[in-house]
């Protein structure tokens, strides 16, 4: 630092640290302590063994511990350091930035919890730059700064973008949990792949907690719920146990219930005037004709409501062909839809990638040869496709109505407007990424690190 930008400090001031998210602190400069102090609690490390990290909560203004900013950072160093009382602590120390107003300069720091010492930060010698006066007859030389900032929106608009750890429930290894883990780790996140199925809980109301093989498992920032189908009521317990441990979760687990469950998930739809092909639903056999003509003429489309990635679904080409499938699924007992089958959509569907309420990517998907399904899955092809007004505010309302902030959105073309088919909670990546070229793991990324920045926090009332 040049003799001009040299300052002056009493033996109280006010700075910030921009790198960690505090705007204001008001620190004791002493130059009897060698090191320099943060409080923090909560404090928990994470990452690879390589480049550890911790993380940790700050109540930065004195007394009020509804304001709670958390931060991350790298770890430094972890040395023993022996307070003004005697005390030996083995602390943490990272490495930030410390501002006194324009004035920047890098400051080694360590985490300690000070929840009943006047000021949150202590400001040691070793951080007081050579040219650097300190007065300790005077207070507050540099710029006043107030507590008044944490109450202001500019709080989560300028929070860094601190690294998270991140739990992606997901028990196959395939291109959506790589894509989320590259992506994820890319941006300097930890992301931990966590099998569901080995997932168990402790319920209780004082301390609910998720165990994986014999360990508790730590305070994830955010969840990404990759639930399959096949244990859907088992991952979205799980999932309700992280919601109760009050962890963002991209997506809830009623909505992943809900989408789950066609027969519900089509009355969600149908309650909320969204548009669908003519569907009806029965339980008794001597249904079957009124079933068939709720729906219209054939060809129908009669559908498992366990049916995902177009299994479970056939075409009957003719009335009576329908009562014959309806007829061996009900031998089965199997619970199904039958469905209008909208002939102008020619094979094809649209699906809608929405995340954090926006459509993100869209493309279009054609059946191969003569199969009615343009499940990518089931041999289709896809490409990207523009998307109607109408399409668009269609699929954002079907995603809205399951809560879900990450969801596919597939409907069809008809006649009179877009006709929303399903709702998948856990679309896959691979497929859209390809046909549109849009990095789909990045836009959910954006939404996670919106979402779990700090908030401002409400003034008090008066009195």
């Amino acid at each position: 630092m040049s003799a001009e930008d040299s300052l002056r400090l009493g033996w109280e001031e006010w700075l910030s640290l921009p790198g960690l998210g505090l705007p204001a602190l008001k620190a004791k400069v002493d130059t009897g302590a060698k090191t320099s102090a943060l409080h923090a609690f909560d404090i928990e490390t994470f990452g690879p063994a390589n480049r550890p990290k911790v993380r940790f909560a700050i109540h930065p203004v004195p007394g009020r511990t509804d304001i709670t900013i958390a931060c991350s950072a790298t770890i430094r160093d972890r040395r023993e350091v022996t307070s003004s009382n005697g005390e030996t602590e083995l602390r943490y120390v990272i490495r930030t930035d410390m501002a006194f107003g324009p004035h920047r300069a890098p400051i080694e720091i360590t985490l300690s919890d000070r929840t009943n010492m006047a000021y949150r930060m202590l400001l040691g010698r070793q951080a007081i730059q050579p040219d650097w006066v300190v007065s300790p007859t005077e207070s507050f030389c540099q710029p006043v700064l107030s507590y008044d900032v944490y109450h202001s929106p500019t709080v989560k608009t300028a929070a860094p973008k601190r690294a998270l750890r991140i739990a992606v429930l997901s028990r196959e290894d395939n291109y959506s949990t790589r894509r989320l883990v590259d992506e994820g780790e890319a941006r300097g996140h930890t992301i931990e792949v966590i099998d569901t199925s080995r997932c168990y809980m402790a319920i209780n109301a004082l301390a609910p907690e998720v165990y994986y093989d014999g360990a508790r498992l730590p305070r994830y920032d955010a969840v990404i719920p990759r639930i399959g189908a096949s244990i859907t009521a088992y991952g979205t317990a799980v999932l309700r146990q992280f919601e109760t441990l009050g962890t963002h979760c991209v997506n809830g687990s009623e909505g992943i219930t809900a989408s789950r469950d066609k027969l519900h998930a089509h009355q969600l739809l149908a309650r909320h005037r969204i548009g669908m092909p003519r569907t009806a639903f029965a339980a008794s056999p001597k249904d079957t004709g009124n079933l068939i003509g709720l729906v219209g003429t054939a060809p129908l489309i009669v559908k498992l409501l366990e049916s995902t990635q177009g299994k479970g679904v056939v075409l009957a080409e003719t009335r009576k062909a329908a009562q014959s499938v309806i007829d061996a699924f009900r031998g089965l007992k199997a619970n199904f839809l039958v469905q209008d089958f909208v002939k102008e959509a020619a094979g094809e569907d649209i699906r809608c990638l929405v995340v954090d309420g926006r459509v993100v990517a869209a493309m279009k998907r054609k059946a191969a040869g003569d199969d009615f399904r343009s499940n990518l899955h089931q041999g289709g092809s896809a490409k990207a496709v523009r998307i109607t007004k109408e399409e668009r505010e269609t699929a954002l309302r079907a995603a809205r109505v399951f809560g879900l902030g990450m969801a596919g959105v597939d409907m069809l073309r008809g006649a009179d407007g877009p006709k929303v088919l399903e709702v998948n909670s856990s679309p896959g990546f691979e497929g859209i990424e390809a046909a549109t070229g849009k990095n789909i793991a990045a836009h959910l990324f954006d939404a996670i690190e919106k979402k779990v920045r700090p908030s401002p926090v409400r003034r008090r009332k008066a009195g």
